[in-house]
């Protein structure tokens, strides 16, 4: 994470000159030091971002077969129901007109047997012939329809297939890569789609926040939701390092964090009229909010040890050693205090590399 400030005229820092005395261990030194105070700060911060469609739709047959046309373009802007390709039709319009033709002889096996039942029917009325050879008339009846009915589906699954042969798009987009070529065999199984189509109007941009900086927003607009809506137009830089024409919004933020990461999953969306913007890109989410009353120090007070930032603070004309805990700005000359101070405390702002925990200092006032 990246951050650059701009902080509000108001002085943070009291300093006061330091003399040119090189003293010894054993003396008294003179430090220049500065009171804590807050302001607020206007930040912008940076976070790495994934460019997706708002629709990536991976298109797969749904039957197997050789491309017999390839309709489309790597890039082609296509609408929804726009046939992408075609795959060999021979053999399905032949086994269409095979179920076609079993459904007119399941028809003609129920049409008689509809009146071989009628027939029995009336002669059992007659008492001609016996319940059984009505009963089983009926059943030859039932067993026809059944037939029937199987064919009819069979001839279904048969329309359907054929019209699964010609592949359409199933949203406006733009096409994606085409690995598959006319003459290529392909099935539902295969490893990797006929193409992908990317529904590219709006652009959903995806980016990560640890769950303190979460916090922190969430802390200033007062809940997630009004975070979304209060939070700043955001800008995209992309890869090269130039700025989107458009700028975007934040538009949910998951309410799960990831166990591995310990981050926050944030989506927001940039208009793409112009179709500048591709899925699967890379660049980077600007991201500006004002946070009130926090204490930013220079750099140069700090030290750090095994990875944790420490200042000196003056107490009593005692150097004390104080752990704190802060964020980092990219302008590389300042930190955001998170804990460790307050307000009107006095740290040393120079020459903190040559102090100890509990070296005695004066404080030189102009």
């Amino acid at each position: 994470m990246q951050f650059s400030t701009v902080i509000s005229s108001a002085c943070l820092v009291l300093l006061t000159a330091c003399g040119n005395e090189c003293p010894t261990s054993d003396e008294e030194r003179t430090y220049p030091v500065f009171t804590v105070v807050t302001a607020s700060v206007d930040i912008v911060e940076s976070y790495s971002a994934t460019i997706e469609g708002c629709q990536d739709v991976e298109i797969y047959p749904q039957v197997s077969g050789t491309i017999s046309k390839l309709k489309v373009k790597e890039g082609e802007k296509v609408k929804k129901g726009q046939s992408l390709f075609i795959i060999e039709q021979i053999p399905y319009q032949a086994a269409l007109r095979t179920a076609t033709a079993n459904v007119r002889v399941a028809e003609a096996q129920v049409e008689t047997a509809q009146l071989e039942y009628d027939s029995k029917k009336v002669l059992f009325d007659k008492k001609v012939i016996s319940k059984y050879d009505l009963s089983k008339a009926k059943n030859a009846l039932t067993i026809a329809k059944a037939n029937l009915e199987q064919a009819q589906a069979q001839e279904t699954n048969a329309k359907n297939n054929l019209s699964y042969t010609e592949v359409h798009s199933p949203v406006d987009g733009v096409v994606g890569t085409l690995p598959f070529r006319a003459g290529a065999l392909v099935s539902p199984s295969i490893s990797q789609p006929l193409t992908t189509v990317s529904d590219t109007k709006q652009i959903y941009v995806y980016f990560s926040m640890s769950e303190n900086q979460i916090r922190n927003l969430i802390r200033q607009y007062g809940s997630p939701n009004e975070t979304i809506h209060k939070m700043p137009e955001i800008e995209l830089q992309l890869s090269d390092g130039s700025f989107y024409e458009s700028k975007g919004k934040i538009e949910t933020i998951s309410g799960v964090i990831n166990p591995q990461t310990g981050t926050v999953s944030v989506r927001c969306v940039f208009p793409n009229e112009k179709h500048l913007l591709f899925s699967g890109g890379v660049g980077n989410v600007v991201l500006p909010h004002k946070e009130q009353d926090v204490i930013v120090i220079p750099q140069r007070t700090t030290y750090e040890i095994q990875d944790k930032i420490y200042v000196y603070k003056v107490i009593d004309g005692i150097a004390k050693s104080t752990e704190i805990s802060v964020d980092k700005l990219n302008n590389g000359k300042t930190y955001i205090v998170r804990n460790g101070l307050q307000k009107g405390d006095i740290l040393v702002s120079e020459g903190v590399a040559m102090l100890k925990d509990g070296t005695p200092i004066s404080i030189k006032n102009d």
